[in-house]
């Protein structure tokens, strides 16, 4: 019998298409390097379904003074599904702030509801400094009911935020994405896609604008899911894939990270055995089993996507994470213009 879980895992793995070989896979049309786009043309461009783009890690400091937004409803969403891009793009000059959509009251360790939410408010204050994001909004919604929230309200403090502090490019969950249980990412990543245009409109949301804020909408989008979606962009994390194992590793409260890997070191002590892959102290086997378990080999049973080591394999890099990626739409009518006006 299929569950969500062996079906995402089939998906994931390749192993849905042997079990129904008349399912054909989407050929993909082409395969480009963000890297090599002609000199002058935006980087950010909308794909056609199919087409997947390798973005690989730039020299310098190319997008300083760029502004992202890092989004996420608990505090180990974006450590599990984007925190290699999420630094990567800081390390390329991106200033930032992180967005914590809920209070995270439903999840983690605490002898009281209040003590979690504390708990968790420490690690995604800790998650934003490893990534190097200065700034955190914790917006604390009640934790799974955010479809009971007004999204017109979610909608109108993140257009705040968004023309505050000029918000570039975001990093959120996909507000397409399949099979997506959770309510607070669903909403999460609905509300954000409307706020995106909407900040850039004078006539949405005209108080802000008369205490002094201007319309500023969000040409750059990063979509991540658990579990299937359209996957238009491949970002090599080669680079930055120890941050992404620290941001797991501050997440102690909640998820699959955190100080799991001490607890199995444990635990196979207790049975007299060991794994090597653990190391020899408690550090050590947090770090190599978020890296290599939780990353790697049993990544579809714990974040219900592919590993990110045999994703990057796909492409010919080490590490890497895929998105469903949306840029500012590209005019082609001034090249039109310079290459067919004539003179009077």
């Amino acid at each position: 019998m299929w569950t969500r879980r062996t079906f995402l895992e089939a998906l994931s793995t390749g192993s849905l298409e042997k079990r129904h070989v008349t399912l054909p896979r989407p050929p993909l049309l082409n395969r480009r390097d963000a890297t090599q786009q002609s000199p002058g043309r935006p980087r950010a461009e909308m794909m056609r379904e199919g087409e997947i783009v390798i973005e690989r890690p730039l020299a310098g400091r190319p997008h300083a003074g760029k502004v992202l937004a890092a989004i996420q409803p608990h505090s180990d969403d974006l450590p599990l599904f984007a925190a290699g891009t999420v630094a990567k793009l800081v390390t390329e000059g991106y200033t930032g702030c992180l967005i914590r959509m809920t209070n995270d009251e439903k999840a983690g360790r605490g002898a009281t509801t209040g003590e979690i939410v504390l708990n968790n408010e420490r690690d995604n204050d800790a998650v934003a400094a490893t990534l190097g994001l200065t700034k955190v909004f914790n917006l604390n919604y009640r934790n799974h009911r955010m479809d009971n929230e007004s999204r017109q309200e979610i909608r109108g403090r993140l257009i705040h935020i968004f023309r505050l502090m000029k918000v570039d490019t975001i990093v959120c969950y996909d507000p397409w994405a399949h099979y997506e249980e959770n309510p607070d990412h669903y909403v999460t990543g609905q509300v954000v896609e409307s706020a995106c245009w909407m900040a850039g409109s004078s006539r949405d949301y005209v108080e802000q604008l008369e205490g002094g804020l201007k319309p500023h909408g969000v040409s750059d989008k990063y979509y991540f899911a658990r579990g299937p979606q359209l996957i238009n962009r491949i970002v090599d994390i080669s680079g930055s894939i120890d941050r992404k194992v620290e941001s797991n590793r501050v997440n102690v409260t909640q998820g699959p990270a955190g100080e799991n890997g001490a607890r199995l070191r444990a635990r196979l002590a207790a049975q007299k055995r060991r794994l090597p892959i653990l190391g020899n102290d408690d550090e050590t086997a947090n770090r190599q089993y978020i890296k290599h378990v939780v990353l790697d080999l049993d990544s579809p049973g714990l974040r219900g996507v592919p590993s990110d080591r045999e994703l990057g394999r796909r492409y010919g890099l080490e590490w890497a994470e895929g998105f469903h990626y949306i840029g500012a739409p590209v005019s082609r009518l001034e090249q039109y213009i310079t290459e067919n006006a004539v003179a009077q």
